[in-house]
């Protein structure tokens, strides 16, 4: 792990509750946490915003507890109860920029004809939002590769939220355990072609063939397909 996040994991300081997307039917359950004021949201909004726009900027190296905070106006100590590390601020910044791309996804929604056709033109576009802002994602991706086991909150509402945009993308309310088992599959291989693409080891085109690969796996687990 790099010193910057083992300095950042020194001075973690317990955070403040934040507010929890639905539940999806495998997320691990967590302690429900009060809801933020008007006031508390606000600054948690800017916090994030300066963690994203650092990170556009410079990458992981350049989100700095110290600058996010000057960034945001907000005192460090603040900053700290919030979120106690540059890992917890990052991971949450994926799950901010998750949640704005469903908001995108949702006004437009995919037009395959299947639900592999969908799901899979759902995660080509957030995708390439993604790829617009290399050095964001990379922040975001190094972040959740860093992440232990004090993140895991942060990480099931990255999951949660990964797993609302792609049973949207599928018109699912209610999927069955094995459409759910395809859905973590389909989580785990798109999390997979960010990494490779980010380190230069997968092209864009070699992405979109994994991803249409194993969005097949929702025909496989289509009950009206197997009656």
């Amino acid at each position: 792990m790099p010193a910057e996040a083992k300095a950042d994991s020194k001075n973690a300081r317990p955070a403040s509750p934040s507010s929890t997307p639905p539940s999806t039917p495998h997320s691990t359950a967590h302690p429900a946490s009060p809801p933020l004021t008007e006031r508390q949201e606000a600054r948690r909004r800017r916090i994030l915003h300066a963690s994203a726009q650092l990170a556009s900027r410079g990458g992981f190296d350049a989100v700095q507890m110290r600058e996010v905070a000057e960034s945001s106006q907000v005192a460090l100590g603040t900053l700290y109860r919030y979120f106690p590390s540059k890992v917890h601020l990052l991971v949450a910044t994926m799950q901010d920029q998750l949640e704005h791309m469903h908001g995108t996804l949702r006004k437009k929604p995919p037009a395959g004809d299947t639900a592999a056709e969908r799901v899979a033109e759902t995660l080509m576009r957030a995708f390439r939002a993604l790829q617009r802002e290399p050095h964001l994602a990379d922040a975001m991706v190094r972040a959740l590769t860093f992440a232990d086991r004090s993140v895991s909150p942060e990480v099931d509402q990255v999951s949660r939220q990964t797993t609302v945009i792609i049973l949207d993308a599928m018109g699912l309310d209610d999927p069955t355990p094995a459409q759910l088992s395809a859905v973590r599959v389909i989580e785990h291989t798109w999390h997979s072609a960010l990494i490779t693409w980010l380190s230069g080891r997968a092209s864009i085109a070699q992405v979109k063939i994994d991803i249409e690969t194993v969005c097949r796996l929702i025909d496989l687990t289509d009950p009206d397909a197997q009656g």
